[in-house]
């Protein structure tokens, strides 16, 4: 049976999502803003990379890394979503997979951990 945690220390890990979710929104809209702003002042055909000229391979890559940023946010954005569900459905701590408690050290580096360090390492392999 899984030991819930107290509830000052829910407090906390939620004080610290909600504090994640803020920078990540934050990041992707700053992401968005300047993608937006380079559009406007740039034409469309500058803008458009031909891969066959060294220019058009360098904003190719850079669009692709600036996009490959986004995913990741917006991955971890709605890792820390579900993590304030949990607490919200009075589950937080306990692990989605086998049912155990998530220790703390963990939640401490991860606040947003759905499952417990041998479940997660089940799942990635």
């Amino acid at each position: 049976m899984a030991r819930k945690l107290s509830q000052n220390t829910v407090n906390k890990f939620k004080k610290k999502l909600e504090l994640e979710r803020e920078n990540l929104s934050g990041l992707l809209e700053r992401h968005q803003e300047e993608r937006q702003k380079v559009r406007l002042s740039e034409g469309s055909a500058e803008r458009s990379p031909d891969p066959s000229e060294a220019d058009g391979g360098s904003m190719a890559f850079e669009l692709e890394k600036e996009l490959t940023l986004d995913e990741n946010t917006k991955y971890l954005l709605n890792q820390v979503e579900h993590a304030l569900f949990l607490i919200k459905k009075k589950k937080y701590g306990i692990c989605e997979n086998c049912g155990e408690s998530i220790p703390v050290a963990r939640l401490e580096a991860l606040p947003y951990s759905a499952t417990c360090k041998d479940c997660a390492l089940l799942i990635d392999s």
